[in-house]
């Protein structure tokens, strides 16, 4: 992993600096990459680890000393989820000590360019959303059972799409009209999909948010821990919207990283790219890329109806983001190289902003990594009891939307891991 890291990060600058025309900024980028070829090198060859340059950020003390304190060791002995953090920070400060290249993301090009390849997804899912907000501004003719349960059905499929992350396969979302909720087919599917799910609070998680607005509460913010950008942010975002739309949230905050992260994560630089495509989405999907050109392929122009879907979009989470409704608010606790439990000691101002949240949802296998300190618990061991910190009396709801990418897992039922680890593949990489 990290070596791949490496070569997509040294390929993405050199093909910056190639297109650089001033020499000051030209030869600064090329000490760049061969900062950066160094940092592949030592990894490749089991180096010892070096204290990461102070590039004036309070986060650069924290990292060093828990080098000392692990006794400078080399790549290949060293804690795993130290050794990940410290990689994408030290390389964070190759930028920040730069003149020239201190705003440069350098995984931002494969990020707008997934999210353009999933064109097909994002049109249908901006055309179900668009007809979903027109439904619920005319819910007034309904029960409040009826609306109740439908939008209980509705949180669960965003959360799982939200879960899944996958842009070619939208069949867990079946359908977003009211009408049609409770139509087998969406039934069956759901059912369908729910098998996958080891552990599934998404229904407790539900009732946390309607109880909240059921007893009048005023303020009720939802905050989601972002992790990757494309389309992830988009369904994040969707999901967010439909918080907002159904009053199941008076606000979201969005919290993205401070610093280029395990490549995908999303900046806030990102979320504004998104924006920009979706304000202008026919070029955006109608300009040839690089690649498109080579194979002489012309991308197909949007009709009149999908840019229609794509400025409501634009328009809806535009006018949220101005009403103070959805915001951003990055934090350098979220990118430190140590675990969520260290929140409430290391950064209790934004435990504090924390604990005015109705639900927290933390999405990806990094975040979930962090909240269970990354550590070899007993399958067996309860999640709330695994948060640490973050458990029953911190002041926090925790929602973790993982799919399983490493070892670690709390939760399950007794014997479920061994049945589990008896299939083929020892369960496989679609565990959640």
């Amino acid at each position: 992993m990290e070596h791949d890291t490496k070569t997509r990060a040294i390929d993405d600058v050199h093909r910056a600096v190639s297109e650089v025309t001033e020499d000051a900024k030209r030869d600064e980028g090329k000490r760049i990459v061969e900062q950066l070829a160094k940092l592949k090198y030592e990894l490749q060859h089991d180096r010892k680890l070096t204290p990461i340059p102070d590039d004036g950020q309070p986060d650069i003390e924290g990292y060093n000393k828990e080098l000392e304190a692990l006794g400078t060791p080399s790549w290949f002995n060293i804690p795993w989820l130290y050794a990940e953090c410290y990689l994408y920070r030290r390389v964070a400060s190759s930028f920040a000590l730069s003149q020239y290249w201190k705003s440069y993301d350098v995984f931002a090009r494969q990020k707008i360019s997934t999210f353009r390849s999933s064109r097909p997804a994002v049109l249908e899912l901006a055309a179900r959303y668009h007809e979903l907000v027109k439904q619920m501004e005319e819910k007034n003719n309904k029960s409040e059972e009826e609306i109740d349960q439908a939008e209980k059905i509705l949180f669960m499929e965003m959360c799982e799409i939200c879960l899944w992350g996958n842009a070619t396969d939208l069949s867990l979302l079946t359908s977003l009209t009211y009408e049609d909720i409770q139509k087998l087919q969406g039934s069956e599917a759901r059912k369908a999909s729910e098998k996958n799910i080891i552990v599934n609070d998404l229904e407790a998680a539900y009732d946390v948010l309607k109880k909240a607005k059921r007893e009048g509460k005023q303020n009720r913010q939802v905050d989601i821990v972002l992790d990757n950008a494309g389309f992830e942010l988009y369904v994040d975002l969707i999901l967010a919207g439909f918080l907002l739309s159904a009053g199941l949230a008076t606000n979201v905050i969005l919290h993205p990283k401070s610093i280029p992260w395990f490549v995908s994560d999303v900046l806030p630089g990102d979320f504004a790219a998104l924006l920009n495509a979706l304000a202008d989405p026919q070029p955006f999907y109608s300009t040839p890329s690089d690649e498109e050109k080579n194979n002489e392929v012309t991308p197909k122009q949007l009709t009149q109806k999908e840019v229609d879907e794509l400025s409501f979009l634009f328009q809806n989470w535009s006018g949220f983001h101005q009403e103070g409704q959805l915001r951003l608010r990055s934090n350098r606790f979220w990118t430190e190289g140590g675990s969520f439990w260290r929140l409430p000691s290391t950064a209790p101002r934004l435990h504090e902003d924390l604990k005015e949240s109705e639900l927290i949802i933390f999405k990806g296998d990094l975040n979930y990594r962090k909240l269970v300190g990354d550590a070899t618990w007993d399958p067996t061991t309860p999640f709330p009891k695994a948060i640490g910190p973050l458990g029953p009396g911190s002041g926090v709801n925790v929602l973790a939307l993982r799919t399983c990418k490493a070892d670690v897992v709390v939760g399950l039922p007794s014997g479920k891991d061994e049945e589990l680890r008896a299939m083929e593949g020892g369960g496989g990489d679609n565990l959640i």
